[in-house]
């Protein structure tokens, strides 16, 4: 692992991960991040909202996966800076032997999670650098990941900061081929089907003006990601619909959540 140092950090441009720290009411992120931040709220007001039940889908997939599923190792992409309830967090809880390996390509996210993100002593977990759209070269970094057995790869809302689907459905298609069988994609990715016309109108006024780096995906686009796949129910669904904790505090609406999620089995 290599030392981060502070000049490598881009402040004045905003991140994803940042953002979304910003709205989950984190405290590393910059200027920029929050601006933008606020701008797609001002565009989308249900912003936080929708990062808060993202998070907490991720926490009832890792939960399944590690639980139900009898996965053991993880690799989720699209990291995001440390909060509650990690991947590797929920997954040890269950299986202290889990084993996690996260990615991100902003350096701020791997200063916290070397730094934050500890394993239990029958586990590990594993920081890496890298980028979404190369997925051979992550695949080529997955050492303590034993990919004859299953993995529960996770791309959580990471997938819609891709304008392309073409290339979003080629790098899926490449990390999946990769896993053996029994292995899990989960996914989750903003989209625009629940909203009103007045909001829809605004989100896509924020793509056009550059204001916004969310692109959504329709139900039969976001579904195309998980061809030859077998959907764990309830399928795809708004993320706050997925599994939902009966006793959990806050349960938005589709209009709130705009996000669908799904978790599926490769056979």
């Amino acid at each position: 692992m290599h030392a981060v140092t502070l000049d490598r950090f881009d402040t004045g441009t905003p991140h994803p991960a940042r953002r979304y720290n910003y709205w989950l009411g984190g405290k590393d992120n910059f200027a920029a991040d929050r601006e933008s931040g606020d701008v797609l709220a001002r565009a989308y007001p249900a912003a936080r909202i929708a990062a808060r039940a993202n998070r907490a889908f991720l926490g009832r997939a890792v939960g399944y996966l590690a639980g139900d599923a009898g996965l053991r190792q993880f690799l989720d992409i699209g990291t995001g800076l440390p909060t509650a309830d990690n991947t590797h967090e929920v997954a040890q809880r269950i299986a202290p032997d889990s084993r996690i390996v996260y990615v991100d390509n902003d350096p701020m996210v791997m200063v916290h999670a070397r730094a934050l993100l500890t394993s239990t002593a029958e586990g590990e977990t594993r920081y890496l650098e890298q980028d979404l759209r190369q997925p051979k070269s992550i695949l080529e970094s997955l050492d303590i990941l034993d990919l004859s057995r299953p993995v529960g790869l996770m791309l959580v809302a990471v997938i819609h900061f891709l304008p392309s689907q073409e290339e979003a459905r080629s790098i899926v298609s490449t990390l999946v081929d990769a896993l053996p069988s029994g292995s899990h994609l989960t996914m989750s990715c903003a989209t625009t089907d629940f909203l009103t016309p007045d909001l829809r109108a605004n989100w896509d006024e924020s793509l056009r003006s550059g204001r916004s780096d969310v692109h959504p995906r329709t139900r039969a686009e976001f579904s195309e990601f998980f061809t030859g796949l077998e959907f764990v129910s309830p399928g795809a669904v708004a993320v706050s619909e997925w599994r939902p904790d009966p006793g959990a505090e806050e349960r938005p609406g589709p209009v709130e959540a705009s996000i669908f999620g799904a978790v599926a089995r490769k056979p």
